[in-house]
């Protein structure tokens, strides 16, 4: 279905904290397309020029100030969103609004920060001008040549808390999403999130060029972006207590002679402080949604789970909080 209206939000309407008391950047009916101006994870603070004029990576995150890191644009309000719905967040493009993006080591930042040999700040430069034709990036240029596919994401997709006062953008939220920084929200996919306040309050940035499960270093591929996205309310699904990724349709090869096909995956996102914990709430996720959708009981969800579930380190850096997805392919459910 076509939507009925197409808004834009520029970069200038953004935000550093998460709360509900932030005033709405703008207000958007249900199944509207929304064009957002993002600014990358760091505030935009690196910048070739800057490198330049620091004469090298390192030197140019002496200045870096983690305060302004991951700024959210937003919030949008939508109409009809009530607690206790969920929002439906297409995502139908991301593209680079900059010709770079950067990865850096930042020493204290990172699974590995309390080694030593990271303990010196580092920073690449990633040329985008071919990324999108050539469907990669650059890592190194010889002996070995080392691409890694340019695969645009957003980090940052959330709503506001239900609770009064205000949390940093860094960690991600336990239920109503926000720094994920889940690759698997591409163009094609959706996330689902619980609505906590009249007109959920949608804020998203921070988008990736690419990115491995966990961001282990801390950063992904960093870069500037303009992201269209559809917003939809959607109402009985009291399974969704935290965010939900629809992965976006890839190619596999079917079985029983089907030959190619396309491959999907319905994955709950788990996130606490506790690395245990955050896996627990992804597979509760995952049997609530089988149960309630499937029609299976409890026990045999678990087992399902168990079977054909997938557990992925979405994210394990933004601290005090880890993301875990579990994961089903949709290729299981035949009939």
């Amino acid at each position: 279905m076509a939507p009925s209206h197409s808004f834009h939000v520029h970069a200038s309407s953004s935000h550093l904290r998460w709360s509900n008391a932030i005033a709405p950047a703008l207000r958007v009916p249900s199944g509207a397309e929304v064009t957002l101006e993002l600014p990358d994870g760091g505030g935009n603070q690196i910048t070739r020029e800057s490198v330049a004029a620091a004469g090298g990576g390192a030197a140019a995150l002496s200045s870096f100030r983690f305060d302004l890191a991951d700024p959210c644009v937003g919030p949008i309000y939508v109409e009809g969103a009530e607690p206790g719905d969920v929002l439906r967040v297409d995502v139908l493009d991301v593209a680079p609004a900059a010709d770079f993006a950067w990865t850096a080591v930042f020493p204290g930042f990172g699974i590995l920060s309390d080694d030593e040999e990271f303990g010196v700040p580092a920073l690449k430069l990633w040329d985008l001008h071919t990324a999108k034709q050539d469907n990669h990036i650059v890592f190194r240029p010889s002996s070995p040549r080392i691409v890694v596919p340019f695969a645009p994401f957003l980090g940052v997709v959330g709503l506001a808390p239900a609770a009064a006062g205000e949390l940093p953008t860094v960690p991600p939220m336990p239920d109503t999403g926000g720094n994920i920084d889940t690759r698997y929200v591409t163009a094609g996919s959706s996330l689902h999130l619980p609505v906590k306040v009249p007109g959920a309050l949608l804020s998203c940035g921070d988008a990736h060029a690419a990115q491995g499960d966990g961001e282990v270093c801390g950063t992904a591929a960093e870069m500037r972006a303009t992201a269209r996205l559809r917003v939809t309310v959607e109402k009985g699904k009291p399974w969704v207590k935290s965010p939900w990724v629809l992965t976006a349709p890839t190619k596999a090869v079917g079985g029983e002679g089907e030959g190619e096909g396309e491959k999907r995956e319905y994955m709950c996102l788990g996130i606490d402080s506790d690395l245990r914990e955050a896996t627990r709430k992804a597979v509760r996720g995952v049997v609530d949604w089988l149960a309630a959708e499937m029609g299976l009981t409890r026990v045999e969800a678990y087992m399902l789970a168990s079977v054909a579930g997938n557990l992925k380190m979405c994210e394990v850096v933004d601290m005090p909080n880890y993301t875990i997805g579990c994961s089903i392919p949709l290729s299981i459910f035949v009939s």
